[in-house]
């Protein structure tokens, strides 16, 4: 009996290992077999979370891949290199995506042209036979430049030029301009693509700049001067650029009204010249005033005489100078003479 009993022991431990393919769940879990995504809506079990939390997310993970598993194949399948595929339907879970979808690519100059003349490309050949080399010629590569300069190990000075130029760097020349000139090409390719608005300078559009673009930056770069322009030369019949913000662009040019009024502004520079010399505004006439009254105090402390200020009545009269002599007296021309008794 005790090897039946390890016997089945040993068999059941076995079965242990492949669990079952029928899963049962509280809650219908939702399938999307066109993305192979699937939702549980269940909630988590805290207490297993809690206390196993490797076992048991493996767990459900595994149950959720077996749902999953079993709907696909209950699709219709087929055959294709002796492997058995089978065919997903359209997807019903719309996913979000960061950017729009992208759309064709624009043609560029050339293939538009291309297109409406009916030009198709022909492709050329890997190698062509070089008759001078008397061997095939890769068409590109560094091999088509190696050819090229084993061939031309010599050239040719014109009679018009130089005869001390270097026709080899002229050459390398040459052929960084037009490696220049294409870079150039491919950029308007993409700012006209991209339908962006750029600088006459720069990469040009198909339009151009308005007359006032350019008056406006000939305006701003002749004041970019260390003189701001004054000692610049005008040009025959040339005009200034006006309009709404060509004053704000043009350094030391005349700027908005400020918001501080005259009488504020000087309160405020008053403020600043008192805090940074931090030397006390002195009231001449206060000072003498508080002076009279202490030395007034202290006369009434000793006892001395105090000097009482008289009385202004009605008949009191102003001390008066000097009378003039006759016909030496000053007549102001515009006051007018009053009328009264002549003296004699």
């Amino acid at each position: 009996m005790d090897v039946v009993k390890e016997v089945l022991a040993k068999h059941q431990k076995e079965l242990e290992k492949y669990k079952p393919i029928t899963v049962e769940k509280h809650l219908e879990c939702r399938l999307d077999v066109g993305t192979l995504l699937i939702t549980d809506p269940n909630d988590f079990d805290d207490r297993e979370l809690r206390d196993n939390r490797e076992e048991y997310l493996t767990a459900l993970t595994r149950e959720n891949t077996q749902l999953l598993l079993n709907a696909i194949w209950e699709l219709p399948t087929e055959r294709v290199d002796e492997s058995i595929v089978a065919k997903l339907p359209e997807p019903t879970t719309v996913l979000p995506r960061l950017r729009k979808v992208p759309g064709p690519r624009p043609l560029t100059k050339w293939e538009k042209f291309a297109k409406e003349k009916g030009i198709t490309k022909k492709k050329r050949d890997k190698k062509t036979y070089d008759e001078t080399l008397d061997k095939w010629v890769p068409t590109y590569g560094f091999k088509h430049v190696e050819a090229e300069k084993s061939k031309d190990w010599v050239l040719e000075v014109p009679q018009n030029a130089d005869p001390n130029t270097d026709m080899f760097q002229k050459k390398i020349d040459l052929r960084n301009e037009k490696v220049a000139k294409n870079e150039i090409q491919r950029m308007k390719n993409i700012v006209r693509a991209r339908k962006v608005d750029m600088p006459r300078s720069g990469y040009l559009g198909p339009e151009a700049a308005s007359s006032s673009q350019l008056l406006t930056a000939v305006t701003v770069a002749k004041s970019s001067t260390a003189s701001v322009g004054k000692f610049q030369n005008k040009l025959p019949k040339e005009k200034d650029a006006r309009g709404l913000g060509i004053k704000e662009l043009i350094p030391g040019g005349k700027r908005k009204a400020s918001h501080i009024t005259s009488n504020e502004r000087e309160a405020n520079l008053d403020l600043i010249k008192s805090v940074l010399h931090k030397k006390p505004k002195l009231n001449v006439d206060k000072a003498i005033s508080m002076q009279k009254e202490e030395d007034r105090l202290a006369r009434e402390a000793e006892g001395g005489p105090v000097r009482k200020a008289k009385p202004k009545g009605k008949g009191s009269r102003k001390a008066v100078g000097k009378k003039p002599k006759g016909n030496h007296g000053q007549r102001a021309p515009a006051k007018k003479a009053q009328a009264g008794r002549k003296r004699r």
